[in-house]
């Protein structure tokens, strides 16, 4: 059996719409027959919160503990740590997350806790998406390394690429030491606003500085005020807004993101030449 796709959302800026994109870009593969998990790896919990856990009595386990598990070698049965929400499945998150960088910073190949916690979750899925937190620290290289690949969501404003060369030179670094098939599916512009010249101006500045050495995706992704509404309602914005402009783009986005991993399957299967 194929084991899952690992796909990190990824940005040190914070209000680049990883978040929203972590789960619409997940409901919309789950839409397409896909067996989805969702990560939330931020202790801001927000992408927990948005998909109707705000009460953490509502859950047992949070990844948080997933990794405590795994450094003390008593992994759980996968299922345990899970939760459902609009035909995906959860691993949450919550603020007990905060500090755990520090914890892990005195641990033994502390890069790679993340990578081994999440093992036991992959042959039951078609893709993992992880929702990072916005910062430069140990969470997101133990993201990095637990990734096959990477979405960088980038907002369409003023110092949009602000930071983005020291994630780059970050994850070539990840990918150099740690994680040698680490790659980057492409740049998702979002937040745009085609009614501005500035919000095309900026879609332009990303697409000619990065287009030329990472894939930039034709979709971009809307401003949206249903999509920040969604949240306070513990609703993805595909189901709050389900005929939003947003929705759209991001059902959209997945059909990119399949046709990315189909073309690198034919090609894996392709003969070589003799």
């Amino acid at each position: 059996m194929q084991e899952a796709k690992t796909i990190a959302l990824c940005n040190q800026k914070g209000g680049v719409g990883k978040t929203a994109t972590t789960s619409c870009l997940g409901i919309s593969l789950a839409a397409n027959g896909k067996r989805v998990l969702l990560v939330d790896f931020d202790p801001q919990g927000n992408l927990t919160k948005g998909l109707g856990y705000r009460d953490r009595s509502k859950y047992r386990y949070s990844v948080k503990d997933l990794i405590f598990d795994e450094l003390n070698e008593t992994p759980k049965d996968f299922q345990e740590y899970i939760v459902s929400s609009e035909n995906v499945d959860l691993i949450p998150a919550n603020i007990d997350l905060a500090g755990l960088d520090i914890h892990l910073s005195s641990v033994i190949s502390r890069e790679t806790v993340f990578k081994r916690a999440l093992s036991q979750f992959k042959p039951h899925y078609d893709y993992i998406l992880i929702d990072s937190n916005p910062a430069l620290n140990l969470f997101t290289i133990n993201t990095l390394v637990a990734a096959n690949s990477l979405i960088i969501p980038v907002q369409a404003e003023p110092y949009a690429t602000d930071g983005l060369s020291d994630l780059l030179r970050t994850i070539q670094t990840a990918k150099r030491q740690l994680n040698p098939e680490l790659s980057i599916d492409g740049i998702l512009i979002t937040m745009t606003d085609q009614r501005t010249n500035l919000s095309k101006h900026i879609s332009s500045e990303v697409r000619n500085a990065f287009g030329n050495q990472i894939k930039v995706f034709r979709t971009e992704i809307p401003r949206c005020v249903k999509t920040a509404e969604a949240s306070l309602y513990g609703q993805s914005p595909m189901s709050y807004a389900p005929n939003s402009e947003s929705t759209r783009a991001y059902n959209q986005l997945s059909k990119e993101v399949l046709s990315v991993d189909d073309g690198i399957a034919k090609n894996q299967h392709k003969q070589p030449i003799r």
